[in-house]
């Protein structure tokens, strides 16, 4: 089971994209009143795999923002991809998952390797956790950490990431990390997915 780590805020880079705790701190979101972050893995934090059996309810990954355990459900369910990250150790961690839908879409935010245009609906990118509205063509833009631009060492590949929230007994959210879209795929194709931990911001 993915355990949460405490971390002080006193101990956090002071900006997106910067190395820390075995990948690079992420966007900072309110659950309930608790504060979190993503820490996102770099090239060797990069998974495919199916994300489970097509048609099987798996009734623990729902959430649309607990990545952590969303994934657990996963890797009990038999998914390759779930179970390849509960394997990583990476900067001397193991609570590396996938991400939630929420999750995912920050890190489109942040780190989005392209200039592309934005493809832009009434669902694309609405994020309920950081209350973010949808896309424009030209918001988000091309992420400005260097390293994760199109070419860079730890660059997201333009192409369709799974989350591990569940859609459906048949499906599950995913997205785009070229122009954004949100998107359903069926369970037993496989899919590319970004490696990542949850860390609880202690003030």
């Amino acid at each position: 089971m993915i355990k949460i780590q405490d971390v002080a805020v006193s101990e956090l880079p002071k900006s997106i994209g910067e190395a820390f705790q075995g990948g690079f701190l992420g966007r900072r979101y309110k659950v309930d009143g608790e504060e979190y972050a993503v820490i996102v893995a770099g090239k060797d934090g990069r998974l495919r795999g199916t994300w489970g059996e097509y048609g099987q309810d798996v009734v623990g990954a729902r959430s649309c923002i607990n990545g952590a355990t969303n994934t657990d459900a996963m890797a009990e369910a038999g998914s390759d991809a779930a179970k390849e990250a509960r394997a990583l150790r990476l900067g001397g961690f193991d609570d590396w998952h996938v991400p939630s839908r929420d999750q995912l879409e920050m890190i489109y935010r942040d780190f989005k390797p392209t200039a592309d245009e934005n493809y832009c609906t009434y669902r694309d990118g609405d994020n309920p956790t950081t209350g973010e509205y949808p896309y424009t063509p030209d918001r988000p833009a091309q992420t400005t950490i260097a390293a994760f631009q199109e070419g860079g060492e730890h660059a997201i590949e333009p192409g369709c990431y799974m989350s591990s929230t569940q859609y459906s007994p048949h499906g599950a959210y995913a997205q785009d990390f070229c122009v954004g879209l949100t998107l359903n795929f069926y369970k037993g194709l496989e899919v590319r997915a970004l490696a990542v931990r949850t860390i609880h911001i202690v003030h």
